[in-house]
């Protein structure tokens, strides 16, 4: 049940190997417990590359509640209580290509960066702004550090959000559906980040354990799989046409996302009543805001289940 990370367990190094097959040969994983902790190996792992460098975020992101990816989600509600953070962050404008240029420099260790960020109320981040970040470390020499922990594991279609645009990330992060259920994340490394952390630099007493490391293998084998990420594609396109009829009628005022990871703006701030409507009606939505609706739905449900969520939103709106 627990070798810390002085073992291999064949489950663990079947995963890895798993996990690299789906990025680069060559790369590297560290396994965790969690998101926020996978982040916290990122955060490490770009200091070191660039020691004492800064690392460039992007607004409405969230990274985690564990002190360094605290410091990286620039949300002054989620920062303000627990200050002072860990210093070295940088935000720029989440839609501003010119400005995340400008922020990377010589002194920059990475640009992190959820391709299609969640918790604000699912933003795709745009390929200028992805193409403006890669440029950038490809310039000075950071890392590009995508959070998958999310977007990632199908949720959009393909089993990484990143393999939908034009940019691939030095380092990626994977968590909360990684493991089914059960508590695992992982902090995978290609390139020259594949080769920062020496022996002792970043450790764990319980993760990549043989049963979390199981129960993701068996995951992947469900998930890693073209029929179904087809069906997350095409079940995707029509929630998101149902929904750009009620924005089109308006009811909702706007609409966005990316396979069956979506989101919807309400005309006013009445989030929180459809939320419980949905609810009394057997539905769980979630709102990320006084206004926004979050659609993240199983992967596996069927056309009637889009199709009866349309029907609720059509009469409850």
């Amino acid at each position: 049940m627990h070798v810390s990370n002085l073992y291999v367990t064949e489950p663990g190094l079947e995963l890895a190997e798993r996990l690299v097959s789906s990025f680069e040969p060559g790369a590297k994983v560290f396994f965790a417990n969690s998101g926020a902790e996978a982040n916290e190996a990122a955060i490490k792992l770009a200091r070191k590359h660039r020691r004492r460098g800064e690392i460039v975020v992007i607004g409405g992101a969230f990274h985690g509640r564990t002190m360094g990816a605290l410091a990286a989600t620039p949300q002054e509600t989620k920062q303000e209580p627990f200050a002072p953070l860990v210093p070295g962050f940088v935000a720029v404008p989440r839609d501003d290509p010119s400005a995340l240029d400008r922020a990377v420099s010589e002194r920059t260790a990475a640009v992190m960066i959820e391709p299609i960020q969640g918790e604000s109320g699912v933003w795709p981040v745009s390929d200028k702004v992805l193409l403006a970040a890669r440029r950038a470390c490809d310039r000075t020499g950071a890392l590009l550090v995508f959070d998958e922990i999310q977007s990632g594991m199908g949720r959009s279609g393909t089993l990484w959000a990143f393999e939908q645009t034009p940019v691939r990330p030095d380092v990626f992060t994977a968590a909360k559906s990684l493991g089914g259920g059960l508590p695992i994340g992982a902090c995978v490394a290609r390139g020259v980040a594949a080769d920062v952390f020496d022996p002792g630099d970043h450790g764990t007493t319980f993760g990549g354990g043989p049963v979390v490391t199981a129960a993701a293998l068996a995951t992947l084998e469900v998930i890693d799989d073209e029929g179904l990420l087809a069906r997350v594609r095409a079940l995707g396109e029509r929630l998101i046409e149902g929904l750009w009829g009620l924005e089109r009628d308006g009811r909702l005022s706007a609409v966005r996302g990316r396979g069956l990871m979506q989101a919807a703006d309400l005309p006013t701030p009445r989030a929180a009543d459809v939320v419980r409507a949905a609810l009394d009606d057997r539905i769980v939505l979630n709102s990320t805001g006084p206004a926004t609706l979050r659609f993240l739905p199983p992967l596996v449900i069927e056309e009637q289940d889009v199709d009866r969520v349309l029907d609720f939103l059509d009469h409850a709106l």
